[in-house]
């Protein structure tokens, strides 16, 4: 095996040195922080006294008992539908009607729809928060125009439609993302295997269904990475439209984490929330990638 030589008189921590800045901002803004909460998590702490109890797993065994975690643990996975599988066959949907065939105005499609995945999700809350209003909204404007009246209701207050329609806004950001991962890995499939399936009788959707997905997979193992950790991540979006309610209908932990840490002065215990909810994210995330790896050799 070929061993690169280094340049004459070139530093050995010539690359070090380059990823320094990155490195420093890495381990004091996110390495530090994780473990400082991880630390946090055994103890008793109002996050302004400067006496900390130390009670091992107590905050742990809380969340076993903890109804309102369990909520919302359970609406975060509800929200991987919203979040990761309907953005993801909405995603696929768009690209086999945009990826194969030229069509006039392509750049502008593509933008267009990739639009709500770079809008600040404050922006994409206060909108639709708009539009979901029950006096003035868009929506039930709109309905009552063509006579639906009777479908008109109060999205964000309704107990029962509360928890879709926040994730109907979380598919419209996420779609988008999916879509254009699809397009740019539909670029890199050779043409010669569409015109191979062709000639042995392969319609379109046989098309997309042994050629385009099979060469797919990468794009989709990272597309489901994302978007799961999107939807166990989220907060913003609910902070904005429904900041849980009604009830805990909306509840998610990233939610739960702000209110017991900033409003109940409970940062142990919001800590070992967060604590947990990064390890599930990193276990989910990887098995994920080690399903994908395998089908790939």
């Amino acid at each position: 095996m070929k061993i690169q030589q280094r340049w004459p008189g070139e530093s050995r921590f010539k690359g070090w040195f380059y990823l320094l800045p990155g490195l420093a901002i890495y381990l004091v803004f996110i390495f530090f922080p994780i473990l400082s909460t991880i630390r946090n998590s055994f103890y008793k702490w109002n996050g302004f006294s400067g006496t900390r109890e130390f009670i091992q797993l107590d905050n742990y065994a809380r969340l076993l008992g903890d109804a309102q975690f369990i909520k919302a643990l359970t609406n975060n996975f509800i929200f991987i539908i919203f979040y990761s599988i309907i953005p993801i066959l909405i995603g696929l949907m768009l690209a086999s009607l945009l990826g194969r065939k030229p069509i006039r105005g392509m750049t502008f499609f593509r933008t267009g729809l990739f639009l709500p995945q770079i809008l600040s999700m404050v922006v994409v809350g206060v909108t639709w928060r708009w539009i979901f209003n029950p006096t003035f909204g868009l929506l039930n404007t709109g309905l009552r125009a063509v006579g639906l009246d009777s479908l008109t209701r109060p999205w964000l207050g309704d107990f029962q439609m509360a928890l879709p329609s926040v994730g109907a806004i979380g598919t419209w950001v996420m779609y988008g993302f999916c879509m254009v991962l699809f397009l740019a890995g539909m670029q890199r499939i050779p043409e010669d295997q569409y015109e191979a399936a062709q000639l042995d009788g392969a319609g379109g959707f046989r098309q997309f269904l042994h050629v385009t997905l099979p060469n797919l997979r990468a794009e989709l193992g990272v597309a489901l990475v994302t978007t799961v950790i999107a939807a166990l991540r989220v907060f913003d979006l609910v902070y904005v439209t429904t900041r849980g309610g009604p009830g805990d209908s909306t509840l998610v932990t990233g939610f739960l984490v702000y209110r017991s840490a900033f409003q109940q002065n409970q940062l142990g215990y919001a800590s070992a929330v967060a604590t947990v909810m990064t390890i599930l994210i990193f276990v989910i995330s990887l098995v994920i990638l080690r399903f994908q790896s395998r089908q790939e050799a």
